[in-house]
């Protein structure tokens, strides 16, 4: 991953995307998610991360690629805010984030992760955050047209292969851990059209 932020000029980069998505920008300006101590799992160069610190969170970015870490921390710099941007792999050891949280959230995250790995993920991400806490997970859904537009496993332009969930799947993982209170399908855009995605917000109680 960190030759991808190495080789590749950051607006070509897939996933980088300034703006804020639509569906994180709804939860915080209709006061769904307050400022609070929130976590962005694989932030990338940190655009989201950014995002809310300048809404009043406190926020910790966490990415296995160094370079996109720094990048994180120049985005923030730029933007005048504080974020915390820490090296780590969200299936290893995250003992150095400084939880709880009371919010996280990984957006087009899970589907570089595959199942075999999803139930560790499940569990690092359980352990950072508080009882109460709010968590939203946004990946592509199996029947996103994109890379091919079938298959489970999808080799993307960049080298980089995805697996592409269904809701039902989905709901299997989380259940045991939260409660969700929102699961649907929506669209998302991408550098290279929209993408059909799955959405779950959820509490741990």
């Amino acid at each position: 991953m960190d030759d991808i932020y190495l080789k590749i000029p950051p607006e070509r980069i897939p996933w980088n995307i300034e703006s804020p998505p639509d569906v994180l920008v709804e939860l915080v300006e209709s006061g769904t998610i307050a400022p609070c101590k929130a976590v962005d799992l694989g932030c990338g160069s940190g655009n989201y991360a950014v995002y809310l610190a300048g809404r009043g969170f406190q926020v910790t970015g966490v990415d296995l690629s160094p370079h996109a870490i720094e990048m994180a921390r120049e985005n923030a710099m730029e933007k005048g805010v504080q974020c915390t941007f820490l090296v780590a792999d969200v299936l290893g050891d995250l003992s150095g984030t400084e939880g709880p949280f009371f919010f996280a959230y990984d957006w087009e995250l899970l589907h570089h992760i595959f199942p075999q790995d999803r139930e560790r993920y499940m569990e690092n991400v359980e352990r950072l955050l508080a009882p109460g806490s709010m968590y939203l997970s946004v990946c592509f859904h199996e029947d996103d047209p994109q890379f091919g537009g079938v298959g489970k496993y999808r080799k993307t332009p960049i080298g980089t292969t995805l697996y592409f969930s269904s809701l039902l799947e989905l709901r299997d993982l989380f259940s045991p851990r939260f409660s969700i209170v929102d699961a649907r399908t929506i669209r998302i855009p991408g550098k290279s059209g929209y993408h059909v995605a799955n959405y779950f917000f959820m509490k741990k109680e």
